[in-house]
């Protein structure tokens, strides 16, 4: 692993480019170049500092772009020979391009000591963040990229070479339509595979918008689009431009589901056979613009069945009724055909030489009417992959085809590195590595001599790529089974086979052998500890673009996600749930039964996820509240009851009130710091007042002692207060005040001045102070209140025996104006 402690602080690598002789890898990165020795990552890289002039970048913010955008970032590394790497930079959104000196590792300077630079504009994007893409082909440079510097021109353009054969796309929609390019690869073939002497051809890969859909939306379509090595462009028509240029769309379809996979995001391109062009693969990444979740998908395309679409009809707009048509007829010779030996026979040695109505033709007609179809290897749902790789393995002969299995290095947005295998229409999942931290997507990936050199903007890793040794487990090396790795129980190793073609039960086979049993098609089953009421969902990974059912107790509490199942647990819901996803081809006479990926079994016991997702719960609470309300009405009643025992004391003293020494103390009390003493019911902090309710209903309420207190009030004079702690239920207390009510036993004589109380503690404890004993304010129903002090004061000492009442230590003494 290299960070940013290694690289010193450069950063923004956007560009890997790998010398496979030496090992060194070139990065491309902000005012910088850096080299890497592959082979010792331990040593110090080398860096060469490529910035901009300050005063270029003070003119590129005043023409209105960020001061981090104009820097110098380094977008295209690619040999040129003679041990020299074409190098260019967005230069502060000036594109410029400049030579390095590999074996010195320094950039060709002037006399003057400055760097020698030529222009880029074309080669090169202008703003770091365009996409963009670009292929050397025998030392000439082909570049797919903006070239202008608001952005809005787009251009397949040779860039370098002679000046009179630089041409590039027409300027038109048809040809290219608000392009995101992708990817390039040049196809060079030998005469020993060239037998009709064809031109070579560059390809490019992008995304645009059809123009051949009419709908109320932009829709976007992935392409390809061929040109040929030897085009120069037309004598009159098409002048500096291509005559070759030809496109078709790329589509990546589940025909099961009818799902399609429109953005193209990266492509791979590997020949199946070493050294045979006509083998070669392009394998696709794809997401989808229609789905609003992440989406991944994989599908690969032969070099074959490209050429033959783009030598198929043409599309064509017919401007009278809208409609697009094949037209007839197509001129001799074939408009886009790339120059080969027949052609040349006919004297047609240069594309200057090819009729006007043959470039006419091309310049109208560049979309082909048929596709390139192919249906995805792998689908991934809730994961992005930004960056795809391919290995192939044999494990029969090296001439039989059949026996190849396909690994996929995946490079997903949050740094972690996915392994799939792909052996006909079988896909396993066999490794998940996280290899960066989440902010930090993958951006390269280059294989090399059995190693994968992972690359982000921030840090560079190197992980094993190929190989049995790469499986340490006996499942691991199981699942590995069709890459022809076997687990030798005596060195406790996986290594390769020696035997014959790999046969698909092999895997279930190999897998039994494993002392855990776990088996690709036979999981473990898992056992969840569930409580009624929860909401659980079971996962069920499966990278097969085959769609996944649930075998579950018949009952309607569920629902799929996806692969994934939501189960609302009831008694009725318990018991096994098995995901079976199928894994053979769909439809097809040989199609493979469906093949178990998960297994859990319900039970009813306390909540637990068990390796699921537990999404909702705790309705036991419910139990808890109810018991704490009946303790109050029973606390409530009691209370009551003692204050109706307490009333012939009361009637001793009518020469006394609220008002009086013992309200006083009643409402601040020096002896009692947790005045006031009524505030040991349920919490020291909470004061009582009573409210009585016209049905005869006595209220007892406690209420925080702060000042933002609120009143719960029930309908019916009883209720009990929600904790807000606890989502799904209702409380119309933002306190969460506890509440009790209880039937009123008291006498009729007995009168309770909550109105005078209220004015009390409005008024505060100045206006108490201050009152003289037995002064306004006698008569019987002084004596009630009196008598309601007395006999609160007597609960307290009563109540102070419970263990339920007692606090850890006590409050601090009440404001008066919060009582």
């Amino acid at each position: 692993m290299l960070g940013p402690q290694q690289f010193r602080g450069v950063a923004n690598f956007s560009t890997f480019l790998l010398d496979r002789s030496s090992g060194v890898l070139f990065l491309g990165a902000r005012d910088a170049i850096l080299a890497v020795d592959t082979n010792n990552l331990a040593k110090q890289p080398r860096t060469i500092v490529w910035d901009v002039p300050e005063e270029k970048k003070r003119s590129c913010v005043a023409k209105g772009k960020t001061e981090g955008d104009c820097n110098n970032y380094i977008r295209l590394l690619e040999f040129l020979g003679d041990g020299q790497i074409y190098a260019c930079g967005t230069y502060a959104f000036d594109p410029q391009c400049a030579f390095l000196n590999m074996s010195s590792f320094s950039l060709e300077r002037w006399e003057d000591g400055r760097v020698r630079m030529e222009t880029g504009k074309g080669k090169c994007p202008f703003e770091p963040s365009q996409h963009y893409t670009a292929v050397m082909a025998d030392g000439i440079l082909y570049t797919a990229a903006t070239s202008n510097f608001l952005g809005t021109l787009f251009d397949i353009s040779r860039a370098t070479g002679q000046e009179q054969e630089r041409i590039r796309t027409e300027r038109s929609i048809n040809w290219l339509s608000d392009p995101e390019f992708v990817s390039s690869a040049f196809i060079q073939q030998d005469e020993d595979t060239n037998p009709t002497g064809d031109d070579n051809k560059i390809y490019f890969f992008f995304t645009e918008v059809a123009k051949e859909y009419d709908l109320y939306t932009k829709v976007k379509v992935p392409r390809v689009a061929r040109v040929c090595k030897s085009d120069v462009g037309g004598m009159k028509t098409l002048q500096r431009r291509w005559t070759t240029f030809v496109k078709a769309q790329l589509v990546c379809e589940n025909r099961a589901s009818g799902q399609r996979y429109n953005i193209l995001t990266d492509v791979y391109t590997t020949q199946h056979t070493s050294g045979d062009p006509s083998s070669t693969h392009f394998y696709g990444l794809f997401t989808s613009q229609w789905e609003h979740e992440e989406l991944s998908a994989v599908c690969v395309y032969s070099l074959a069945d490209i050429s033959k679409v783009m030598d198929g009809p043409f599309k064509e707009l017919k401007k009278t009724c809208e409609n697009w048509i094949n037209p007839e007829p197509v001129p001799t010779p074939r408009p886009g055909q790339c120059l080969n030996s027949a052609l040349r026979a006919k004297g047609f040695e240069s594309s200057l030489k090819l009729p006007d109505k043959v470039l006419t033709f091309m310049r109208d007609h560049p979309l082909m009417e048929n596709s390139v179809i192919a249906a995805p290897l792998l689908v991934r749902r809730g994961i992005t992959y930004t960056k795809v790789a391919v290995t192939r393995t044999t494990t029969g002969s090296d001439d039989d085809q059949s026996n190849a299995a396909t690994v996929l290095h995946l490079g997903t947005d949050r740094g972690e590195l996915h392994r799939v295998a792909v052996v006909g229409q079988n896909t396993t999942l066999l490794q998940e590595i996280s290899l960066f931290t989440a902010q930090e997507p993958v951006n390269n990936i280059l294989l090399h001599k059995g190693q994968a050199l992972v690359g982000t903007q921030l840090s560079l890793a190197r992980v094993g790529a190929e190989g049995c040794s790469l499986y340490s487990s006996c499942e691991e090396c199981a699942r590995a089974r069709p890459l022809g790795c076997v687990w030798r129980v005596k060195e406790g190793a996986c290594s390769p086979s020696m035997t014959g073609p790999i046969q698909g039960e092999e895997v279930e086979d190999a897998l039994r052998l494993c002392e855990s049993g776990e088996g690709r098609c036979s999981p473990a089953q898992r056992v969840l500890l569930v409580s009624v009421g929860l909401r659980v969902l079971l996962p069920c990974v499966q990278v097969s673009p085959h769609p996944c059912t649930w075998v579950h107790p018949p009952h309607r509490h569920t629902r799929q996600h996806h692969s994934d199942l939501e189960v609302t647990v009831t008694a009725e819901s318990l018991g096994t749930y098995t995901c079976l996803c199928q894994e053979g081809a769909s439809g097809g006479k040989e199609e493979s039964p469906p093949c178990s990926r998960a297994s859990y079994q319900l039970t009813l016991e306390g909540p637990s996820t068990g390796g699921a997702v537990a999404l909702a719960g705790g309705r036991h609470i419910l139990v808890v509240y109810i018991l704490c309300f009946s303790l109050g009405v029973t606390l409530g009643g009691f209370l009551l009851y003692v204050l109706s025992r307490r009333r012939g004391i009361s009637q001793r003293h009518p020469d006394h009130s609220l008002s009086s020494e013992k309200g006083r103390d009643l409402l601040d009390s020096s002896a009692t710091p947790q005045s006031p003493s009524s505030a040991s019911l349920l919490s020291e902090g909470f004061p009582l007042t009573e409210k009585r309710m016209g049905n005869g209903t006595l209220l007892l309420t406690h209420h925080h002692n702060n000042g933002n207190s609120h009143h719960g009030n029930y309908g019916g004079g009883s209720g009990y207060g929600g904790n807000r702690g606890n989502a799904g239920y209702a409380n119309t207390d933002p306190l969460n005040t506890p509440v009790m009510s209880a039937t009123s036993t008291v006498a009729e004589g007995l009168k309770l001045h909550v109105q005078e109380t209220v004015a009390d503690e409005k008024r505060g404890g100045d206006r108490e102070r201050g009152r003289p004993e037995g002064g306004e304010g006698g008569g019987e129903g002084d004596e009630e209140d009196e008598g309601l002090g007395e006999g609160l004061g007597g609960l307290e000492e009563e109540l102070a025996g419970f263990v339920l009442f007692k606090l850890p230590a006590p409050l601090a003494q009440c404001e008066e104006s919060s009582i």
